[in-house]
């Protein structure tokens, strides 16, 4: 990892991870009583913005510029196995631009989530990555590529709202991944985003 990428986007990272884990002790003070039972398959779609970092092997981009993203399409179901762990996938995806062009980084994650306590949850896995023209911007011959490889992700979140078989919780999400380009190139991608989650289960 380049010296650039740690003064740019390491130290954002730890401020909102410290600023998201204090709120999260705080809440987990004032709110200790279970109010929902949680069952069967649910469903969870995510809006927010964050940072990502992209580099190419090819040279064409590197982690020397940090870009803001939105999050799109962010969507994650699941089954739960019992009251605090449920086995899931994880639809993440950035949108960024390269060579003048938006495109897609996401993937499609087997996951596992976590209620530590019951509003506060943990989730990570690792699966594929994808990187893709974004749908509005899709270009023959210039950016009609679609790239395949692995990604990691690990996510927490905390929830502010619970209502029937509702529920809506802030969360924060980070993201590595790499896919593979044409020619032996790679292209490693990084993302941080903070976001509203909305739960159906």
């Amino acid at each position: 990892m380049s010296k650039t990428i740690k003064e740019q986007i390491l130290p954002k990272m730890a401020c909102v991870a410290f600023a998201f884990v204090s709120s999260i002790t705080y809440a987990q003070n004032t709110h200790s009583v279970t109010t929902t039972q949680r069952d069967g398959f649910f469903l969870e779609f995510q809006v927010g913005g964050g940072i990502i970092g992209i580099e190419d092997s090819a040279g064409n981009q590197t982690f020397d510029k940090a870009q803001g993203t939105f999050v799109f399409p962010d969507v994650k179901f699941g089954h739960m196995l019992n009251d605090n762990l449920a086995i899931t996938v994880s639809l993440p995806g950035n949108i960024y631009e390269f060579q003048d062009n938006d495109r897609h980084f996401g993937g499609f994650i087997p996951s596992l989530q976590y209620w530590v306590k019951d509003r506060w949850w943990i989730h990570g896995g690792i699966g594929l990555a994808v990187d893709s023209p974004a749908l509005y911007d899709i270009k023959d011959n210039e950016n009609d590529d679609w790239n395949f490889g692995c990604a990691v992700m690990a996510s927490t979140g905390y929830e502010i709202y619970k209502k029937n078989n509702f529920a809506l919780n802030v969360q924060s999400k980070l993201v590595l991944g790499r896919v593979f380009l044409a020619g032996d190139a790679h292209r490693d991608a990084v993302s941080l985003n903070i976001g509203l989650g909305f739960s159906w289960f």
